[in-house]
């Protein structure tokens, strides 16, 4: 048997001078896969949420794709946000993370509140 692991690739980014201190312990930690770039901040910025790419992603993403992404990134179980939204059952925030049953606009509200996001990303 045969096991492939990748490692994830790990990127910091610091602006200025990098502490001597910092380096010695990225070093220690990482050794020779320690690289170094000149970046001379050349680069534009770009809001994700206005490319082309993000528009794409979205228009295939429905309500209970975006209410499924924040409650996983926010470590949260179905049963313990139906808590926090009063009390609704597991199963409906099941049903409503695949689309079986639709999101109120009292129900995005709430999510609003709790995930600090826009209601629209619900409805």
């Amino acid at each position: 048997m045969q096991a492939v692991v990748k490692t994830p690739r790990i990127e910091i980014l610091i602006r200025g001078e990098i502490p001597d201190k910092l380096m010695s312990v990225l070093n220690e930690e990482y050794g020779e896969r320690v690289r170094l770039s000149d970046h001379n901040g050349d680069d534009d910025l770009v809001d994700v949420f206005e490319t082309d790419w993000y528009r794409s992603i979205k228009s295939g993403m429905a309500p209970g794709d975006n209410l499924r992404t924040y409650r996983e990134n926010h470590g949260l179980t179905q049963a313990r946000l139906g808590e926090m939204l009063g009390g609704v059952p597991r199963q409906h925030v099941s049903n409503m993370e695949r689309d079986v049953r639709s999101i109120s606009l009292k129900t995005a509200r709430k999510l609003a509140q709790i995930f600090q996001v826009s209601p629209e990303k619900f409805i």
